[in-house]
């Protein structure tokens, strides 16, 4: 990691955090940063991907602003993190995408639908875009089954080679060890399902005030568990097209359709709760020029879930060709602009949990 002035306060905050240590038990940043006398770049990075941003070490800090100190590791970490999600990109160059982040989500959110129905209208006979369709393989008389496969699958080909390549760069720039044992992965992928980092100490986050809660940790999960849900039903329809014969529009009971329907709305009820929580926080411990892509990126996801449940809700009606082709531009043009996002944060934060756990072990 490189030695930026972001580093350099980061690492200023960590020596007094480890001569004062009075958070130790909050989560699991501060038990990491005990284990350490020197904070390196790659330690303050791997430190800053393990926080989950509950704040409560924030709130709790005899430090914290007015003191002169001036600390502030809820702030500091996030824009430590935004600088490692660059550094570590790939193709390299693509790292200044993060800088405005916002304005390339918002145009990819805007530019991507109205693309795809541009070029919906160009291919598809009009009689068809703008008329109910039913019966099996209705979708792909408005969109062909191959321009699907081709725009969906290459632009989701690429997103998980970028993000791939980017997990490899974090893990050799942050120095860490390779795995010898299924323990520590165990341990990892629990804190990665359950978010249990997110209840900070065990009382919950300080989501608005000093107050504490578990609705961001429940919000996370709908979110998370939602989209993971959308995951399934795409696998499980591919399934069911190529192995089984069975294409889609599928029956409202199907599983494919059960899983999207579930899925999209544990999306909107996270995002909305997400969108919600960022504009009623304390502000100081945020790292303010990131909110800019943060907003945009839970917008882009509201807008997929709601777009895909009008689909859902409308798909025997002269709707069904534009929703098609404006649900597809938007899905491309979230996994287009995935690698570059904050969607980036939970592999780092996956890999951060993980030497975490190997750390431990070692003590």
């Amino acid at each position: 990691m490189s030695e930026t002035d972001t580093v350099v306060e980061a690492r200023r905050q960590m020596e007094i955090c480890n001569a004062c240590r009075y958070c130790e038990g909050y989560c699991a940043v501060f038990p990491a940063m005990a284990m350490r006398r020197e904070f390196t770049g790659a330690d303050l990075t791997h430190l800053a991907n393990l926080c989950h941003g509950c704040k409560g070490c924030y709130h709790a800090c005899q430090y914290a602003p007015p003191h002169a100190f001036g600390i502030n590791i809820p702030q500091t970490f996030a824009t430590l993190r935004a600088e490692s999600y660059a550094e570590f990109a790939w193709p390299a160059g693509m790292g200044g995408l993060f800088e405005r982040n916002g304005t390339l989500v918002t145009a990819v959110a805007v530019l991507a639908p109205v693309l795809a129905l541009l070029l919906t209208m160009a291919l598809a006979d009009p009689a068809t875009l703008y008329t109910a369709q039913s019966g099996v393989g209705a979708f792909f008389r408005v969109v062909p089954y191959w321009l699907i496969i081709t725009l969906a699958g290459g632009s989701f080909g690429f997103a998980l080679l970028a993000m791939g390549q980017g997990a490899r760069r974090y893990w050799r720039g942050t120095a860490q060890k390779p795995i010898t044992s299924p323990a520590p992965v165990a341990e990892a992928a629990f804190d990665i399902l359950t978010l249990r980092n997110l209840g900070g100490g065990g009382h919950g986050c300080n989501d608005v005030d000093d107050s504490f809660s578990a609705t961001k940790r429940w919000l996370h999960q709908a979110m998370f568990g939602g989209f993971m849900l959308c995951f399934a039903a795409t696998t499980t329809g591919a399934i069911f097209h190529h192995f089984l014969g069975w294409k889609s529009p599928h029956a409202f009971l199907s599983l494919p359709v059960q899983l999207g329907f579930w899925g999209g709305i544990g999306m909107l009820i996270g995002t909305t709760g997400l969108l919600w929580l960022k504009t009623v926080t304390d502000p100081v411990p945020v790292a303010k020029k990131l909110l800019g892509g943060e907003y945009a990126m839970l917008g882009l996801l509201w807008l997929i879930a709601a777009s895909g449940l009008l689909l859902l809700g409308l798909r025997h009606t002269g709707a069904m060709g534009v929703l098609l082709a404006l649900h597809l531009g938007l899905v491309i043009g979230f996994f287009l602009v995935m690698p570059y996002s904050k969607m980036v944060h939970g592999i780092y934060r996956g890999l951060a949990l993980l030497r975490h756990a190997q750390e431990k072990r070692a003590a």
